[in-house]
């Protein structure tokens, strides 16, 4: 049987699942709550790995769960420098030094992430959050080797062509809706914490600019919509108890 906050992490995954069967344009424009997003692509076998992790026994308190969720992060960030690996060494030498500063960003980025959401999650109480902290900061490193995979996979030598965003509707519609939440979560963080929001959102934007020109529109959107839901659950979590 499942304790207390091992029930209420499957009770939430159960509730989510089927909203964010597809990490999709359609789906982040609705920004959802993020645990589910561990449970896409379930047949992956690091997430296959992590579930059974959250369902043993001896890992039913809050500490234990969150180290599951702790091992699968440690997990994918092999899984995506296997995937850089495994593209760069199908890309020319131009291209591989534009996917080496997109991976530079992002771990500068995730590096400013992961302080961000130290200082959101400590206007928090309670085991719930602590879950949700766990998971927002195992997901960039999921979203991201899913996404070198899936490019190393792709990849047939032809750039992408791509619109600008302000010439895709989509594209410019999660764009508003990520600066409106931006805001939104800006000002409800104590004033003391504001400066580590504003750092990482700079160093998203840097990610976002090195690796936007790398990629087609539908993996554009994946990236955008990725980071709307973050923000839009941050702005919705800071200072909940």
């Amino acid at each position: 049987m499942l304790g207390g906050s091992s029930a209420r992490l499957a009770r939430y995954f159960a509730a989510m699942v089927s909203t964010l069967s597809v990490i999709s344009a359609a789906t982040v424009l609705f920004a959802v709550a993020p645990a589910a997003r561990a449970e896409v692509a379930a047949a992956d076998p690091i997430d296959t790995a992590m579930r059974t992790c959250l369902a043993r026994a001896d890992r039913s308190s809050t500490a234990g769960q969150i180290q599951c969720m702790d091992d699968a992060r440690t997990a994918w960030r092999k899984a995506a420098d296997n995937a850089l690996t495994q593209l760069l060494a199908k890309l020319p030498a131009a291209q591989q030094k534009r996917w080496q500063l997109s991976q530079q960003k992002w771990v500068a980025w995730r590096d400013a992430e992961d302080t961000m959401l130290g200082a959101a999650f400590a206007t928090t109480s309670g085991s719930t959050y602590q879950l949700y902290e766990a998971d927002m900061r195992l997901q960039p490193v999921r979203d991201r080797a899913l996404a070198l995979r899936n490019q190393a996979a792709m990849y047939d030598g032809d750039a992408p062509k791509v619109r600008a965003c302000s010439a895709d509707a989509r594209c410019e519609h999660v764009s508003y809706d990520l600066n409106r939440y931006y805001r939104q979560l800006y000002a409800r963080m104590p004033k003391h914490a504001r400066p580590t929001v504003s750092r990482a959102q700079s160093d998203w934007r840097a990610y976002r600019d090195a690796t936007t020109p790398l990629i087609d529109e539908h993996a554009r959107l994946d990236l955008l919509g990725g980071r709307l839901a973050t923000l839009k659950r941050l702005a919705e979590t800071v200072n909940n108890h």
